[in-house]
């Protein structure tokens, strides 16, 4: 299956984003990408919770949904969403930060809710909190596809490997981590992460991120670290697309899964045990 990570730089304008989006989409199917993968919060990246107030939209209403919803259909390709921010119509006014699987007809095939809040005091100047603006899902979601099974998951939840190995043991076969990682923990943490949560499964794990500045007409702009990956069930990195906007291409190959898992079948060997 040719797959296709996109690397973007989304702004504040989900109009602007999308327009974006669909260039590098229809680059990516036009050199062959069958699935094509978009980082976390596609359609917007703000800290400004009053700016999302002005520009987000329902799930029914979202104009990037609906418009990659009909690019998929057009082209016939899979695409996941790696995220969009959403309003709901929870009473706090919390967004939902929602992945979305879109099959060849443009249908949404499953949606998944991110569950683990990024917040965190990275140093005295950089902070976050994810939990004041959006709301945690609380259902992990496995989508079957002709050419395996999906794990959705996003960010934040690459540490909290219980949630992947779960996803594998149900069948899953290739993880999703679209992010938008910051800078200092990009660094220091992310591509181990992604390569522990492939080793501890034997699951291909396929990440696209954000990348660079990103423009703010409201709040201070955030930056994140790129380098989307590709990382096979071995553990070893596949494809790293660097910091620069643009598109990483791979073959995925699901017999890799099964092979990896007969070499160490470390799925089957969980054991009950006391304490601490």
């Amino acid at each position: 299956m040719k797959t296709a990570l996109l690397q973007l730089t989304s702004s504040d304008n989900p109009c602007d984003n999308l327009v974006a989006t669909r260039a590098h989409l229809r680059e990516a199917v036009g050199q062959g990408a069958q699935f094509v993968l978009t980082p976390e919060v596609t359609n917007c990246v703000s800290a400004n919770r009053a700016h999302q107030v002005e520009v987000l939209q329902h799930e029914a209403d979202d104009l990037t949904l609906a418009a990659l919803r009909a690019e998929a259909a057009e082209l016939g390709i899979w695409l996941s969403i790696g995220s969009l921010a959403l309003k709901t119509d929870d009473a706090d006014g919390r967004f939902a930060n929602r992945s979305f699987l879109i099959n060849p007809k443009g249908e949404i095939v499953a949606h998944y809710d991110k569950i683990h809040m990024f917040d965190v005091d990275v140093s005295e100047t950089e902070t976050y909190r994810e939990s004041a603006g959006y709301r945690p899902g609380d259902r992990a979601v496995l989508a079957q596809t002709a050419f395996g099974a999906l794990g959705l998951s996003i960010c934040y939840d690459i540490r909290f490997a219980y949630l992947y190995r779960a996803l594998a043991q149900a069948g899953a076969d290739i993880l999703l981590a679209p992010s938008a990682f910051s800078t200092v923990t990009g660094a220091a943490h992310w591509q181990p992460l992604l390569q522990a949560r492939a080793i501890e499964t034997g699951c291909y794990v396929l990440a696209a991120a954000q990348t660079g500045t990103h423009a703010a007409t409201a709040g201070k702009p955030r930056v994140t670290y790129g380098h989307s990956m590709v990382i096979s069930p071995w553990g070893e990195v596949l494809a790293d697309a660097g910091t620069e906007i643009g598109t990483v291409m791979i073959d995925l190959d699901v017999k890799e899964v099964s092979h990896a898992r007969k070499r160490i079948a470390a799925l089957k060997h969980d054991r009950q045990f006391k304490g601490p």
